[in-house]
């Protein structure tokens, strides 16, 4: 079905009812995990599955998206690190322009590359301005992309590089403390950044507890990435998927 990722994400910024992805980088890939997780998957509320990470060290992007296919019935959304990390077998991609840095392989260059691929792949193609946010330690997002994260301070910088990625006809804006951050995005900079753009909002990195998820909920975050927490220990699908099901029902109850 065209455009049916982004109608859930235009779905969600309309009505307040958020959505809940779950991140799987295929470098980390442990079958016992992926068998556990995709068991999990089809019993949570779990809105859509995000396929990649900032390297793949082997080549097991097509094995890990053959896989899940033949096994759940959610739409798979890639979030590819480069040109390199592109395929047909999923169902979207976030073509990420990395707003927050100064990189212009990440900017348009690799883009380019990609661009007569992406027009005969059947994917569909959604246009995301991607801000790296400083989470308290070096990630691999920001070591890879030879950029520094927006300061984890500074909401106006988040706001203009926003607001401007939004002026230039970017779809999505995603912002991202990194895999594995000590510091989620805080919920301050997530309302300064929702209160001044119109665009669907996504918030991920260093998302461990249900606190710090329902907090980004309230904030404006319109879908919550989380990965590297269920990398950890996958039950807490289950506890964090649940958190954005009982916001949800609320948001119902409020609307009834």
């Amino acid at each position: 079905m065209p455009n049916a990722v982004f109608t859930k994400l235009q779905d969600a910024r309309k009505t307040g009812r958020k959505l809940f992805a779950l991140l799987i980088d295929p470098d980390h890939l442990r079958l016992q995990y992926l068998d556990q997780t995709v068991a999990l998957l089809n019993r949570t509320p779990v809105d859509l599955v995000m396929v990649g990470g900032s390297l793949l060290l082997d080549e097991r992007l097509e094995e890990c998206l053959s896989y899940l296919r033949a096994r759940i019935e959610l739409p798979i959304l890639l979030f590819p690190g480069s040109a390199l990390q592109i395929t047909s077998k999923a169902d979207a991609i976030l073509l990420l322009s990395l707003i927050s840095g100064r990189n212009p392989e990440l900017l348009i260059g690799q883009h380019v590359t990609a661009a007569p691929y992406l027009r005969s792949s059947g994917l569909e193609i959604i246009s995301t301005g991607y801000m790296l946010i400083d989470g308290g330690r070096p990630t691999t997002a920001s070591y890879v992309s030879h950029t520094l994260p927006i300061p984890a301070n500074k909401p106006d910088i988040a706001i203009c590089t926003a607001m401007a990625g939004e002026m230039l006809g970017l779809r999505c804006l995603y912002l991202d403390a990194g895999s594995g951050a000590h510091q989620p995005v805080s919920p301050e900079m997530i309302r300064q950044v929702r209160e001044n753009t119109q665009t669907p909002l996504i918030v991920g990195g260093g998302i461990r507890t249900g606190q710090q998820l329902h907090e980004r909920l309230v904030a404006g975050a319109d879908m919550v990435v989380i990965g590297h927490a269920v990398e950890e220990e996958p039950q807490r699908l289950m506890e964090l998927s649940g958190v954005v099901d009982r916001f949800n029902a609320q948001i119902t109850r409020k609307t009834v």
